[in-house]
């Protein structure tokens, strides 16, 4: 485990990844559960014309004609220097605003998965209308590539009927939850736990994963952006802001609510299949920190995507995964990452439906930073 900067600790395989991160910390070990999370960027700029109408008929033109061949930027990801947080100092305002410290009680350990009733449940259940089934888990990836510094590792042993399995599941390639005791910052967890009194050699002695014990359902929600803007998937370093989640809401029918588990599709793993792994962790599409106070006022429970949530690079000065600092260590929100959504949106087109029951079941890990796990969508 080393420390690079002020606050940030990590995994030493790939400390190389993590020299500007300043502020936001990740809790290292060793061992299996280490993490590895940070970024690089490529923007997207747009010339398009002045005036907003003759834009949005230009797009539409060239959409027709079948020449949109990459993303076509939203007009808020034009000018991303406009949007808070911008540094550490507008971070550091943002996370006051939205951090659930106290909410629950001085000693809570479920964070915004306190959100979830028997009520809330009960009509999670009831969108199981087909009864058909998606998986979100990709298949564990067991080749090492630019995405996948630590593959897992399967080993048959006696006379090939046992095996062993062996994974370092936090970073950009396997699916898997986030417990709250993973990501730090400025010395604490969720709740304002010191982090001495967390992060242990023997786990984490508060906020382990093991509190998801009995498991989640609630109501998953899909947020196809892609599709919104009529790509097969979005380039990475693309930021997804408050108006193009609105957007999908607008197009989809449907408004995010209390409980609601969201996940965010860039097409990570379609763009992946059509032109190779790259380093996520130095380039990914994903969600702009700006979406925070939106996510509280809307009372989202979990949030996932099929990378690591953030935007990467980060356009937060000073701050490698603010998206992850926000919501995981401010809010107490599990975060769902690297998911499989191609399937699920397939699935969701062709029922024309984006809400469904989500289950999550993650390893009962005590003192676990996160688990991997095989989250399933049922229609």
């Amino acid at each position: 485990m080393g420390r690079i900067g002020r606050h940030v600790l990590f995994d030493r395989p790939r400390a190389a990844a993590h020299r500007h991160a300043v502020r936001a910390e990740y809790p290292g070990q060793s061992r299996r559960s280490s993490t590895a999370l940070q970024g690089g960027h490529r923007s997207i700029r747009s010339s398009v014309d002045r005036c907003a109408i003759v834009t949005r008929a230009i797009v539409v033109a060239l959409f027709l004609a079948g020449a949109l061949s990459q993303v076509a930027p939203s007009t808020s990801a034009q000018a991303p220097a406009s949007r808070a947080p911008r540094n550490a100092e507008e971070f550091e305002v943002v996370f006051q605003q939205v951090k659930n410290w106290g909410r629950w009680g001085a000693n809570d350990q479920l964070g915004s998965a306190n959100l979830l009733t028997a009520e809330t449940r009960k009509r999670a259940i009831a969108l199981a209308k087909t009864g058909e089934s998606v998986s979100l888990s990709h298949n564990l990836i067991t080749d090492k590539a630019d995405d996948n510094a630590s593959p897992f590792e399967h080993t048959m042993l006696g006379a090939n009927n046992m095996d062993k399995y062996g994974v370092s599941y936090h970073g950009y390639a396997h699916s898997h939850i986030d417990g709250l005791c993973h990501i730090l910052y400025k010395g604490q967890t969720y709740n304002g736990y010191p982090t001495a009194d967390v992060n242990t050699p023997a786990g984490c002695v508060k906020l382990g994963i093991e509190n998801l014990k009995q498991g989640v359902i609630t109501r998953g929600v899909l947020i196809d952006i892609p599709l919104l803007r009529g790509v097969p998937y979005l380039e990475p370093g693309t930021a997804i802001y408050v108006e193009d989640i609105e957007a999908w809401e607008t197009k989809a029918g449907i408004r995010i609510g209390p409980g609601d588990a969201i996940l965010l599709r860039t097409g990570r793993w379609a763009r992946r299949d059509k032109v190779g792994a790259w380093n996520v962790g130095r380039n990914a599409a994903g969600f702009h920190a700006s979406i925070a106070p939106w996510i509280k006022a809307r009372g989202v429970a979990f949030v996932g995507s099929d990378a690591a949530q953030d935007v990467v690079p980060s356009m937060v000065e000073g701050l490698a995964l603010p998206v992850h600092t926000l919501l995981l260590t401010g809010m107490g929100i599990n975060l769902l990452d690297n998911q499989d959504l191609e399937s699920l949106a397939v699935t969701a087109l062709r029922l024309k439906r984006w809400s469904f029951m989500l289950t999550i079941a993650p390893l009962a890990v005590k003192g676990g930073t996160g688990s991997p796990a095989n989250i399933l969508a049922t229609f």
